[in-house]
């Protein structure tokens, strides 16, 4: 048994969407004491820190719904099924900034929500960066700006709240302790 183990007796799917699932489980608890939790089940995700020769940090202005706000993001996209997260990363870099990358390192996966969501993302390091001439298209419901700044410039979106997913705060981070 897992430390703290909630054992599930019984699963209600709520709604199964494009992106999420939500399904209510009842699970028993350490102590023996029954709980409901509400789960959104997800694919997963990757997401790309992605640095020029110039030392660089590539990043896109989109607006997100949940928040009712444009947020500044590193690069990021779902994992289509079966699909291996590298693909994922060249595939998002690409759509979203026009880049492609000769060198892809993989830093680490994380959880995102863990407190009701079982969402993990893949983060990787691109570097050794080229434009693409032709490149893939954006999802059609996507819109996105495309920004290019220092490490600087980076920290001042953090603080100033226009960088403001985990995600992105974490490679901002990360980059810093480089």
């Amino acid at each position: 048994m897992k430390k703290f183990e909630e054992k599930t007796t019984k699963t209600t799917p709520i709604y199964d969407g494009k992106i999420v699932k939500l399904q209510i489980d009842d699970v028993t608890l350490p102590n023996g004491h029954v709980a409901k939790r509400e789960i959104i089940k997800h694919p997963g995700a990757v997401a790309v820190i992605a640095i020029t020769d110039a030392g660089k940090l590539v990043l896109v202005e989109q607006y997100r719904k949940a928040l009712e706000r444009s947020i500044i993001e590193i690069p990021a996209g779902k994992l289509e099924p079966g699909e291996e997260p590298i693909v994922t990363a060249r595939r998002e870099l690409e759509e979203e900034t026009g880049y492609g990358a000769q060198s892809f390192t993989f830093l680490q996966a994380f959880a995102t929500s863990p407190g009701f969501a079982d969402e993990i993302i893949h983060l990787f390091v691109a570097k050794e960066l080229y434009k693409i001439e032709n490149k893939a298209d954006l999802d059609e419901d996507e819109f996105v700006d495309l920004l290019e700044v220092s490490l600087e410039e980076a920290g001042q979106m953090v603080a100033d709240e226009r960088i403001f997913d985990a995600k992105t705060a974490f490679a901002v981070l990360w980059l810093a302790t480089q």
